[in-house]
This record gives C-alpha cells, sequence and structure tokens, in this order.
C-alpha cells in the first residue's frame, strides 16, 4: 500500500507535535537507516527502541517542527529538539537541525538522517553543571 506524500506530511506533522508520545512507526521501512551525529543503525526495532529511550530516560522532551516540506530526493525537515536530563542538577538542553527523510517508491521513509546545527561536544558541555560565580562585593 502506497502512501500519498501529502499523507506523510501530515502523519510527521503530527508526529513531531506530540514526539515522542504515539509515533506512526507504520511510516518507517522495516529497514529504515538512521543516522544522527552521535549514532547510526538499521531496521524499525531499532528505531522504536531510540524513541522510547528518549520518551523514558529524558524529562519533558519537546520537538518543535519550524518547516517540512519535499525535495527532489524525499523530505527536508527543520526543527529543535530541547528537554531535561535527569542529573540532580536537571540541565535543560536543546539542539536546533534538519533532517533529510529519503523515501521509497511507496512512499515510506528509507532513511532517516539527522545533521544539528551545533557539534555533539556543544550538546555534551549543555549537560554539565553550571560554574557559579563568586559575587563580588
Amino acid at each position: 500500500m502506497a502512501i500519498a506524500l501529502d499523507d506523510l506530511l501530515e502523519t510527521l506533522r503530527q508526529d513531531y507535535a506530540r514526539f515522542p508520545k504515539d509515533q506512526s512507526f507504520e511510516v518507517y521501512d522495516p529497514d529504515v537507516f538512521f543516522q544522527d551525529p552521535l549514532t547510526r543503525f538499521q531496521g524499525r526495532d531499532r528505531y522504536q527502541k531510540m524513541i522510547a529511550f528518549i520518551d523514558r530516560w529524558f524529562l519533558d522532551p519537546q520537538l518543535t517542527l519550524h518547516d517540512i516540506h519535499p525535495i527532489e530526493t524525499g523530505l527536508e525537515s527543520r526543527w529543535t529538539l530541547s528537554w531535561t536530563s535527569p542529573w540532580p542538577w536537571r540541565p535543560r538542553s536543546q539542539i536546533s537541525g534538519r533532517t533529510l527523510f529519503e523515501l521509497t517508491a511507496e512512499g515510506t521513509i528509507r532513511s532517516h538522517r539527522d545533521y544539528w546545527d551545533c557539534s555533539s561536544w556543544a550538546v555534551l558541555r549543555q549537560q554539565l553543571p553550571r560554574r557559579r560565580t563568586k559575587n563580588p562585593r
């Protein structure tokens, strides 16, 4: 069964809005390839486990969609992901970036590649406790 492009766009808009809850994994090919600056893997099962990990581990994850549109090879989205890490100092972190979705002939997602607007190191630094500055007298 083929997925119409407009239907896929609407499904992804809804997934971004409720992320990481109730994602539409059926729009991903069973052999979907995923890559971001930290990891890469293949398979819808692994993709579902990654989303479940985000839902379980991070506090208040929010994925704000800024734009999603068709491109020659599939779809491109721009987004900002923010979350609170469960460390005792509860750092709030944020990554902005884009995703390139490559589609199969049936309209399912063959690959999902995330590109961040910052380095992996910049994301790690957001996790470190903030240094307290001494008050000048």
